[in-house]
């Protein structure tokens, strides 16, 4: 098992301060991010079965496309292929929509609802 890397004390060897997290969208970087969070969240129960997220407790039936599901599948296969952890496509399609969720402040959430968008953009 990998051992986690403790930040606050890389942080404090190099002298620096931690300011927050960085954000990355999509591309190679992206890819690499999303990775690195399935190996660091996925946990085999103790009774054994498939890794998932311990905090998730919540079970819902999502619809999709059967395009979108491919498209779930070919990633989980590259996941799987590059990591050796297991995820299944809606493991990550739950991964990916509660990362774009957390993405979200107030005012692009009051945008999506009223259907404006800012100017500033």
């Amino acid at each position: 098992m990998k051992s986690s890397l403790d930040m606050n004390k890389i942080a404090r060897g190099l002298r620096a301060e931690r300011k927050g997290t960085v954000s990355v969208g999509g591309g190679y970087f992206g890819a690499m991010q999303l990775l690195a969070e399935i190996e660091a969240r996925f946990r085999v129960p103790m009774g054994g079965g498939r890794a998932t997220d311990p905090e998730w407790t919540e079970r819902r039936l999502v619809p999709l496309a059967p395009r979108t599901l491919k498209r779930l599948e070919a990633i989980t296969e590259g996941v799987r292929a590059r990591s050796g952890v297991s995820v299944e496509p809606m493991q990550l399609a739950a991964l990916l929509l509660e990362k774009t969720t957390e993405q979200l402040n107030d005012d692009d959430v009051r945008d999506l609802v009223t259907g404006q968008r800012r100017a500033s953009r």
